[in-house]
Formats: structure tokens, C-alpha cells, sequence
């Protein structure tokens, strides 16, 4: 069995006044063996990097502690390092330069910190790039460097904040296949990985255990083993059942409402729910896409997602907004188009108002709230500012003005009510009516 390196007890991470205080992570607790590799995923806003960034001791815990090797965690020599979604170079330093800055806290004599820096560089494939600067490199260059600079304190543990997340399709493979090389042949020394990604692929072609966050607050809601060897083949059954598990955790974090018992309409997101960001085209073309053959209204959610060309993130908060207006049904790695999903698809372009004017009514609190505010008010007309105050009692500004976006370009494409962008008043579309 393998050692515990690291103990997450029971952390919880909560910003802003300390009466009201917005929750980011909800009393997390994880152990971290030597020989893992974690993958950490959930939607955009969980909390990974707020994690990643309390493990590294850049970020302290409102709540709980972290236990390195049974004893409390300091962060007082880099027993961990860092790899960040951007290569963060200094660009007024070269490549052995920047690699040698992250030797800096250990005191080591200059020869000890040269030859450390010559050998994490020669590692990562960037010998003879020693005298470059950061301008001189491309951009998977820029992100070895970013690799060598947090190998060459040969950290435990290695935590990975989205590093190929910026980088072309072909550059991020070659950097993770030759990460997989060191990692599998003990060529560094570290004991762990953990990475937070938006990649379901990346995630089970890496990982040996995947951990789900929930979404505001975040907490952990399962963990998935990959009890799959190296090297991985994305292909193979087995690949696609893990996929299929885990975009269908993934979607549960959404955590739509039950029917009522009474039969009676029911209301799937409450006023102080985070809608999905989504594009109302996107989501209709997604549809569309659905209906057509092969599929003929249900698919497999990562097949249509690959076929879309849609990121993980992305198919996430398209395929939470079908499910929120009763457009489609997920269940056991499908999704289904409903029977109104597929009269949406059916009608044209009036007719798809319509019923997604009406779903957005039936399904969706907030658009009801904002119609029915402006329908009481003498001239039909309200400051955007009235209903930010009103979502500010359940979370941050901040999210507040990004919720209120959504269902403003929701009820616009719907016609329920109009936006004046100039001088930020909301109204209903048809007054008279």
C-alpha cells in the first residue's frame, strides 16, 4: 500500500464580509498517496484553482488543515512546486535564468544552482536554449520552461493549474506525452501529481484518480479511479466508459430539482442558482445536431460533444441548460432530447421563440421573477441595478452581474423583456400586451 504524503482535512476557503461571507470550498478533505496522479475537475467557478492554490501554500484555508507526511503543513521549503495556465517568465531574464529563480529559496552556491538548472533544462528538451529569452521562444517553449523551473527544486509533489489549457492541440500532446516519460520512468523526482484541468480526455489519459467538485460552494462529490495502463488509448472501450462516468458526475454537479408531487409546473433553477453561460445559438445548433442522423434525438454525451468540437467546459454548461429547460434528459452517459427539446427543433425561428420563451418561464425562477417585477411597475420598466441588489443577497457582485447577463440574453432572445445596454434598464418587450 502506498504512503500518505499529504492530508486535506477538512478545508473550507470563504471570501468577503465575514457575516456574509461567499463560500468558495466547503470542508474538503483528501489524502494524496505517493504515486497518484489527481486530476481535479468541475465546472468553471468550483474552486480547483482556489485548491490547487491552498495546497501550495500560496492561498491560506479560512477553515481546516493540511498534514504533509503526518505533521502540519508550512510552507517553508518547496516540498511542492507550481505550474500555472501561463509560462509567468520574466522576460527582462533568459532561460537558465528564470529556471535558476525558482532555486532561489534553497541557498545553494551559484556552481550548485547552474548545474541543478542545466539538468531540469536538458530534461524538459530545451537544451541549447539556455542563453533564449522568453520573446525568442514559442509558446510550448515558454510552458517547458515553466515545467524545468518547477522540476529543478525536485518537488514531492507537482500541482498543475490547467499548463496546456493555452497551448495548440499538437504542442499540449508533445509537452503531456513527455511529462507521462518522466513520470513513468522515475526520471524526477517527484512522488505526486496533482493537475486541475477542463479536459475530461486529458484527465482520464493522465490520471489514476479523478476527484469531482460541486459547484458553488465547492465540495468533493465522488472520486473516480483509472485503472487503466500507460500508454492510454482513447479509443479503447474502456477509455470511453470512464469518459462516459465522468462527464455524468460532471453533470450531476447541477443538481437540477425533482418533479413536484402534485404534478403542477415545476421550477428546476431557483432565483440564486448560477446559470450556465451559454450561447442561445450554440445551444439550438447543439440540438439540431442531435436530431439529425446518426443520432435521431439521443447520443452518447461525449461522442456529441467530440463531434461539436465542443471543450468539456463548454459541453457541460450547453448540456446543464438543456436539462434546466427541459430540453433534453441525462441519464447513464446519454443525453435525450425531449419532446419539447425536439418541437423546439421542429418549429422555425418564431415558433422556437415561443417555446423556449415558454420553458424559460416554466423552468427558469429569475426569468419569472424579472417578468413579473416589470409587468407590477407603472411604466413596465426597472433599473438592471434593482435585480443585482436582489441576486447580491444570495452571492458575490461579481456573480451576480454575470447571472443577471444570462438571463437578460435569455429573455431577450425570448422576447419576455428588452435591455436598453446605453442606459441599463430592463422592460418588457410588449408593454401593451
Amino acid at each position: 500500500m502506498e504512503k500518505d504524503l499529504l492530508t486535506i482535512d477538512n478545508i473550507s476557503k470563504w471570501y468577503g464580509d465575514p457575516k456574509k461571507p461567499a463560500l468558495v470550498l466547503d470542508h474538503i478533505s483528501l489524502k494524496v498517496r505517493e504515486n497518484d496522479f489527481i486530476t481535479i475537475l468541475g465546472k468553471s467557478g468550483c474552486g480547483k484553482s482556489t485548491f490547487l492554490r491552498i495546497i501550495a501554500g500560496l492561498i491560506q484555508p479560512s477553515e481546516g488543515s493540511l498534514f504533509y507526511q503526518g505533521k502540519k503543513y508550512t510552507p517553508t521549503h518547496p516540498r511542492f512546486a507550481m505550474v500555472f495556465q501561463s509560462h509567468a517568465l520574466l522576460p527582462w531574464l533568459n532561460v537558465l535564468e528564470n529556471v535558476e529563480l525558482g532555486l532561489e529559496a534553497l541557498g545553494l552556491t551559484q556552481r550548485e544552482s547552474r548545474h541543478r538548472s542545466l539538468e531540469a533544462i536538458d530534461l524538459i528538451g530545451l537544451d541549447g536554449y539556455e542563453s533564449a529569452y522568453p520573446k525568442e521562444l514559442s509558446g510550448g517553449m515558454r510552458q517547458r520552461v515553466g515545467f524545468a523551473r518547477a522540476l529543478v527544486v525536485n518537488p514531492d509533489i507537482l500541482l498543475l493549474d490547467e499548463p496546456f489549457s493555452a497551448l495548440d492541440i499538437l504542442t499540449a500532446e508533445n509537452i503531456r506525452n513527455d511529462l507521462m516519460e518522466l513520470w513513468i520512468e522515475k526520471r524526477i523526482h517527484t512522488k505526486a501529481i496533482i493537475m486541475v484541468s477542463h479536459s475530461v480526455t486529458e484527465a482520464v489519459d493522465l490520471a489514476n484518480r479523478l476527484v469531482i467538485l460541486s459547484h458553488d460552494p465547492g465540495r468533493i462529490i465522488t472520486e473516480i479511479d483509472v485503472p487503466l495502463r500507460y500508454p492510454r488509448d482513447e479509443t479503447s472501450h474502456n477509455f470511453q466508459i470512464i469518459v462516459d462516468k465522468t462527464y455524468t458526475a460532471l453533470l450531476s454537479t447541477a443538481e437540477p430539482a425533482l418533479p413536484k408531487k402534485d404534478g403542477k409546473a415545476k421550477v428546476t433553477a431557483g432565483i440564486d442558482y448560477r446559470l450556465p453561460e451559454i450561447s442561445i445559438h450554440k445551444l439550438q445548433a447543439l440540438m439540431d445536431a442531435l436530431m439529425e442522423p446518426p443520432h435521431h434525438g439521443k447520443a452518447d454525451i461525449f461522442a456529441l460533444a467530440e463531434s461539436q468540437n465542443l471543450s468539456a467546459n463548454e459541453s457541460l454548461q450547453l448540456f446543464e441548460a438543456l436539462e434546466l429547460l427541459g430540453f433534453a434528459k441525462i441519464a447513464e452517459g446519454d443525453i435525450e432530447l425531449t419532446d419539447s427539446g425536439k418541437a423546439l427543433c421542429k418549429g422555425d425561428i418564431l415558433e422556437r421563440k415561443k417555446v423556449f420563451a415558454y420553458h424559460l418561464m416554466r423552468h427558469i425562477r429569475l426569468a419569472r421573477h424579472i417578468y413579473h417585477a416589470l409587468q407590477d411597475l407603472p411604466k413596465q420598466q426597472a433599473p438592471k441595478e434593482k435585480f443585482v441588489k436582489e441576486l447580491k443577497r444570495f452571492m458575490s457582485t461579481e456573480e451576480a452581474l454575470r447571472t443577471l447577463s444570462v438571463i437578460i440574453n435569455w429573455g431577450r432572445y425570448a422576447e419576455l423583456f428588452s435591455y436598453d445596454t446605453q442606459r441599463d434598464i430592463l422592460s418588457l418587450e410588449n408593454p401593451e400586451e
